[in-house]
């Protein structure tokens, strides 16, 4: 049985969540790599995302971190229509680890 706070793994040995976070990153800076227009936060976007990647790839982040990465990365793209679905995945995906404190 598994105790409170314990991750699940699978079988390649990685939690499940760190396995959709990264595809969900993935597909976002694919998109934003086709995407055709230039942003003045495209840069932005395209440093945070790539932090998050290798934040995620060295295990289960911090829930804070997750959160300051996704308001940097929202705030970046936020407002090209074309990137909402990726990043609403990122959300999603960022979501899997913990609900964020209230008050």
């Amino acid at each position: 049985m598994k105790s409170v706070g314990q991750a699940r793994v699978t079988s390649s040995g990685e939690d499940p969540r760190v396995t959709e976070l990264r595809a969900a990153v993935s597909r976002l800076r694919r998109e934003l790599a086709a995407h055709p227009a230039e942003f003045p936060d495209r840069a932005i976007a395209e440093d945070e995302l790539a932090a998050l990647d290798a934040t995620a790839s060295g295990g289960a982040p911090g829930i804070p971190r997750l959160r300051r990465s996704l308001l940097v990365i929202a705030g970046a793209v936020g407002s090209v229509s074309a990137l909402a679905s990726a990043l609403r995945d990122v959300r999603i995906a960022v979501d899997l680890f913990g609900e964020p404190p209230r008050g």
